[in-house]
């Protein structure tokens, strides 16, 4: 029989949420941390991008490749990816487990969407001959964007791993804060597209 969240928290833990409890709160800032060195990683490229969005020496621009109704639809499944996220932390919450693996099944499907439609996008872009070697602008704009969908894919490939984890064995603290921590990633993710949605696609067709 699996044990109830009020089993799973130690004695004097009752009002803490499972994933901060036995030693979680340590772990979870440590992961906070790590997301602030990631941060500077997306900082640094989006300075590389504004810098050599210019460079185009002569081949093709920012407003001649950007489809703005396309990436409109990433942002929008990302967006939407980010609200099933958190209902599967608030079901893990509520001890729910066959909740918390569908909104997470949802999460990884709309995950795989958004990076579907961003390789097609990079596909029709590159047969269009803006490749990564045609200019400094393109090679800072595949390396920025193209970091941000690494990072989404290794977001599914956890979430993947974790879904056959609570399926196998329900929630303990383990695993609860390993749901809560691969939700700061993909919060932490839908946020940087926010920012390339506005900095580089936004601004660049202008």
């Amino acid at each position: 029989m699996e044990q109830t969240l009020k089993d799973l928290h130690g004695a004097g833990e009752h009002r803490k949420p499972l994933e901060y409890t036995h030693g979680g709160s340590v772990n979870i800032l440590g992961f906070w941390l790590f997301l602030a060195t990631d941060l500077m990683v997306f900082a640094t490229l989006f300075a590389t991008y504004l810098i050599l969005k210019t460079h185009t020496d002569g081949g093709p621009t920012a407003a001649g490749i950007f489809d703005i109704p396309g990436y409109v639809a990433e942002t929008f499944i990302l967006l939407t990816s980010s609200f099933t996220c958190g209902l599967a932390t608030y079901s893990m919450r509520k001890n729910a487990k066959a909740a918390a693996l569908t909104w997470l099944a949802i999460t990884m499907a709309l995950g795989l969407a958004f990076v579907g439609l961003e390789a097609s996008e990079f596909a029709k872009d590159v047969a269009d001959g803006a490749t990564m070697q045609r200019s400094a602008f393109l090679s800072a704009f595949y390396t920025l964007v193209g970091t941000h969908g690494a990072h989404v894919s290794l977001g599914i490939l956890w979430m993947a791993s974790l879904f056959f984890q609570i399926a196998r064995r329900g929630f303990d603290a383990v695993r609860a804060r390993k749901l809560f921590v691969v939700g700061l990633y993909w919060h932490f993710l839908d946020i940087v597209w926010v920012f390339i949605f506005t900095v580089v696609y936004t601004m660049g067709v202008r």
